[in-house]
């Protein structure tokens, strides 16, 4: 549906029909979020701990194809080298620097996009931020929200 642009007030806005407002149930008084992609409903919850660790697994995959291991790796060190200085640390970062320093390629892409238990653990704090740009983590998390 195309939604023409109307002078409101100094401003120009858009008016969503109420038939589309009810459907996603809203109202006077709630919020939309305007992204690159459209106008969509408020997101009304966090994401569940599947869909989130799917995010997190994206964000992994978009790391991978984009960085070789060995750059992979040397972020994964640089930061936690940093989050240790501002005495920011939990235990899996001591997993994740262990496979950093060992050099395997396996063993890092395991950890990065497995599905077992390990790797979903491991994803919870995943050290390798920094490597995509902004705008591509934005496209993933507004896509994991639907």
């Amino acid at each position: 549906m195309k939604l023409p642009l109307r002078r409101i007030g100094n401003s120009l806005g858009v008016i969503v029909p109420k038939a589309t407002l009810e459907a996603w149930n809203v109202g006077e008084g709630d919020a939309l979020e305007l992204t690159e992609r459209g106008i969509r409903p408020a997101s009304r919850a966090g994401l569940s701990h599947q869909a989130l660790d799917e995010l997190k697994r994206a964000i992994a995959l978009a790391v991978v194809r984009r960085c070789e291991p060995g750059e992979i790796r040397a972020q994964i060190l640089a930061n936690l080298h940093r989050w240790k200085k501002q005495g920011a640390w939990v235990s899996a970062y001591d997993e994740w620097r262990d496979i950093a320093r060992r050099g395997d390629d396996g063993e890092l892409f395991a950890a990065m996009l497995g599905r077992d238990e390990d790797a979903v653990r491991l994803r919870q704090s995943m050290p390798f931020v920094g490597l995509l740009p902004q705008s591509e983590v934005r496209r993933l998390h507004e896509e994991a929200a639907g």
